[in-house]
């Protein structure tokens, strides 16, 4: 068999790293967008006027939470995948602030569970993190990720909604191929 060929074929079909806005993360990572499950997505506190489905893709729309600040994004995708950093564009004063991050949970937790259990990463966002460029997790904690939740405590500014323009997940897929 050519080799050469045969690579050729498979860059082609999953992509040489990167995604189909031209963005190039190396390393073999893309957007992992198209491994999530929309139907089996949902969202804590969102408002009916601009809910979670708008923020996961480009030029969507955003989403805003509804009665505070506080949101929990529960994002399910079709085979496992391994997370290496996500993208994330907001507001500067609307902007998420205070993050924590499960994965791999039976069901979407309740915001006592967000606020009291053990996260896999937590963080604060500074400014400059909302204008889409890549934030590093930790690598090896994101190695076999099925559902990923994504808790936001508050905003940059304290104020009573918080807004998420764009978000998306960076890795790869664990297989390359899903046959069903």
């Amino acid at each position: 068999a050519d080799i050469q060929a045969l690579e050729a074929k498979i860059q082609q079909h999953i992509g040489a790293g990167g995604d189909d806005q031209g963005e190039d993360y190396g390393q073999g990572l893309m957007d992992l967008s198209t491994f999530i499950t929309k139907s089996q997505c949902e969202c804590l506190n969102e408002s009916d006027d601009h809910p979670m489905a708008h923020c996961l893709v480009k030029n969507g729309g955003y989403l805003q939470s509804d009665v505070d600040e506080q949101l929990i994004l529960s994002v399910t995708f079709n085979q496992a995948v391994k997370i290496h950093s996500l993208r994330l564009k907001a507001p500067l004063q609307l902007g998420p602030k205070d993050v924590k991050l499960f994965i791999n949970q039976p069901r979407t937790i309740d915001f006592d569970m967000a606020e009291s259990c053990n996260s896999v990463q937590e963080f604060s966002l500074e400014p400059k993190d909302l204008e889409g460029n890549p934030i590093n997790l930790r690598y090896v904690k994101f190695q076999n990720v099925l559902n990923i939740q994504v808790f936001v405590k508050n905003n940059q500014s304290g104020g009573e909604t918080t807004q998420i323009d764009y978000l998306a997940f960076i890795g790869s897929p664990i297989n390359t191929t899903k046959m069903e």
